[in-house]
């Protein structure tokens, strides 16, 4: 069974995206394309790549996430050094551990560009906060005067994981021809976390949903909900209570009511009220997020079928158009 898979963003819980992963192979679904955000675009990564989930759930079993938290030593100085490095560099942490950590994942599966993947077969969600537009990666690049054949997955997947303040916005450069008269800081586009303008793409593949043979390819979304604890943040200092804002703000869309439309290519994955940025999450906690995926993932699949879905899908389809 062939399907395509879009990746919800959502932090370290995208942990349980790869137990729902491994639910659908289990049930003999192959990606065909696939499309993520945020933590979701890391998920949709590696299965562009050939990963399987067992090696993904083993490379997160074995992942220290607070590796990614890292600053210069200047920086942490009580108070003082994350304020002068979120005024100064936008970020209380860099990311470029997390770019580094995916660059070497990709490698043993020989990947690097996107260009060393099959056409369409990937596709990454960031946000252009400079010209307050989604960017859709690789499609994008080329307005930009950026190949996509050599752009860096990792590059693309740090990009989608910026969350705002936490990690500093990855800086491109505008072609020549777009910044003529435009000051030294005009000249560069500053992209942060998808998940701030589409965090769930269902509709990425709606337009190319059939194949060449007319057989409809269906999309199954891969959503994380009941994200919020309902534990209120404890907010010490400015500190906390941006980490408290930012979560805050890239939760609101997990809170929203799943359409009518999409619940029969969607399944919804509880993520035990782990946060989006606790990224000391222990092994115990990484393993029941897996778990959780893998049942949602079981219960979703084993009511399901292609043809259910193309009745659906043109149920829905023929609505939206009226």
């Amino acid at each position: 069974m062939l399907i395509n898979g879009v990746f919800e963003g959502g932090g370290v819980k995208g942990i349980s995206l790869a137990g729902a992963v491994r639910a659908s192979e289990l049930y003999g679904a192959r990606f065909h394309r696939v499309a993520g955000t945020s933590s979701g675009s890391i998920v949709a990564s590696l299965i562009a790549s050939g990963h399987a989930a067992e090696e993904m759930k083993n490379i997160i079993m074995s992942t220290s996430f607070t590796h990614f938290l890292k600053r210069s030593a200047i920086f942490n100085t009580a108070l003082l050094g994350p304020a002068l490095r979120v005024l100064l560099k936008k970020g209380l942490y860099s990311g470029e551990a997390l770019e580094e950590w995916m660059r070497q994942i990709l490698k043993v599966k020989g990947v690097r560009t996107f260009g060393d993947l099959e056409k369409g077969k990937l596709t990454i969600i960031a946000s252009d906060i400079t010209r307050g537009r989604i960017l859709i990666l690789p499609d994008d690049l080329p307005k930009m005067g950026i190949n996509p054949d050599t752009f860096e997955i990792a590059k693309a997947v740090r990009m989608s994981c910026s969350i705002p303040y936490f990690f500093d916005p990855v800086l491109l450069r505008l072609p020549s021809k777009q910044t003529k008269g435009k000051p030294f800081a005009g000249q560069f586009l500053h992209i942060v976390d998808g998940g701030l303008l589409s965090n769930f793409p269902l509709w990425l593949f709606d337009e190319d949903c059939k194949r060449k043979s007319g057989k409809m390819i269906p999309t199954v979304g891969f959503q994380m909900v009941g994200k919020n604890s309902n534990q209120p943040h404890v907010i010490r200092g400015p500190f906390s209570m941006l980490q408290a804002l930012v979560e805050t703000m890239l939760s609101a869309h997990d809170e929203r009511y799943i359409e009518q439309s999409n619940r029969y290519r969607t399944v919804k994955i509880p993520t035990l009220g782990v946060g989006t940025t606790q990224f000391d999450i222990d092994k115990k906690e990484s393993l029941l997020l897996y778990e959780s995926g893998l049942m949602a993932g079981n219960r979703f699949f084993e009511d399901w079928n292609v043809q259910y879905y193309e009745k659906q899908f043109i149920k829905y389809q023929q609505t939206s158009e009226k």
